[in-house]
């Protein structure tokens, strides 16, 4: 009886405990309505706001805004169209030369060759396992049997592992002997804003076509008598090699000068826009001749089916103009 008259009350407690929660849920709404009136009562003392207070305390407030910590900045939250932070900026730039190096031709050997490495010694581990299992076969000590027929299990794996180590250790020599291509210089762009974009933006479609024009005139087609030498074709590709060269050049200085004339005085400001302008003329000229050598190259694919001569003598003339025009930039700079 006792037992169950302290159960009853226990379980009186509970009903009424969940009641009252039931009842307090239901009031969760006027309890956010008066948060939202003291909110408002009280929105004029906060920081950011500039309406009913004195003229001295929005003063202070607006210099404590616009003098705030960096560690205050990044802890704000950032809107859509906002800049990235230096934190954000250097994430990311750690995350790109990470995959940067991953992908690099020889990170990507070096790691074949641990791996190799790692399956030669695997197997010869199984190998030595294998000649003691056969040895125990031949007297015994691993079954019931003795003899050849004993160590056959040891033997026929002794013959998988070894002819597997012996394939595995092959391939790690090879490996070994792989040169590691050099790698690619990195060609980066210039910003959006800056006069080199557009520029370079050209260049590189004019290199890709002028890469793919020279190929098939190295190459030419079954049957064709091939109207351009193979020297003109390489006079021309280590030309354009070389222009391209001193064009990214001029482009870098563009961009220095830019940058230069973001943290100079006003006053300055002007003799660098002139300097930029004029250097954006010879980045323009040179494009354009680079222009006129992949026009040749495509007048030269067309007509060398038919082995016309003046396919060849245009290449040659534009190949010079682009050679000289390099030259004249080069002195200029």
């Amino acid at each position: 009886m006792a037992e169950g008259g302290s159960g009853k009350p226990g379980k009186g407690n509970f009903s009424e405990f969940n009641a009252k929660l039931e009842k307090h849920i239901e009031r969760l709404p006027d309890y956010a309505q008066k948060a939202q009136e003291k909110l408002q009562k009280y929105q004029k003392y906060l920081p950011n706001q500039s309406g009913d207070r004195s003229g001295s305390r929005d003063e202070s407030t607006t210099r404590d805004e616009t003098t705030e910590r960096p560690e205050e900045q990044e802890k704000q939250p950032r809107t859509a169209n906002a800049p990235l932070r230096p934190r954000e900026v250097a994430a990311i730039t750690d995350v790109r030369d990470k995959w940067a190096r991953w992908n690099d031709p020889a990170a990507k050997l070096e790691r074949r060759k641990r791996r190799t490495s790692k399956a030669v010694t695997l197997f010869m581990i199984l190998t030595l396992l294998a000649v003691l299992w056969a040895v125990g076969g031949y007297f015994g000590i691993t079954g019931s049997q003795e003899g050849f027929e004993g160590a056959f299990g040891g033997i026929t794996a002794v013959v998988i592992f070894g002819v597997l180590g012996v394939r595995t250790g092959m391939r790690l020599r090879q490996l070994k002997r792989t040169e590691v291509p050099a790698p690619a210089a990195p060609r980066r762009m210039p910003s959006a804003n800056s006069a080199a974009r557009k520029p370079m933006e050209r260049l590189a479609e004019s290199e890709a076509t002028l890469t793919e024009l020279l190929g098939q005139l190295a190459t030419p087609a079954h049957g064709a008598s091939g109207a351009v030498p193979e020297v003109s074709v390489e006079d021309a590709r280590a030309t354009a090699t070389e222009a391209a060269t001193t064009l990214r050049s001029l482009a870098a200085r563009i961009q220095s000068i830019e940058r230069a004339k973001a943290s100079a005085p006003a006053g300055e400001r002007p003799a660098l826009d002139s300097a930029v302008r004029a250097l954006t003329e010879q980045l323009d000229d040179g494009v354009e001749g680079y222009g006129s050598l992949v026009a040749a190259a495509g007048r030269a694919v067309a007509a060398s089916s038919s082995g016309v001569s003046p396919a060849k003598e245009s290449l040659t003339d534009a190949t010079d103009r682009l050679a000289g025009l390099a030259l004249a930039l080069r002195e200029l700079s």
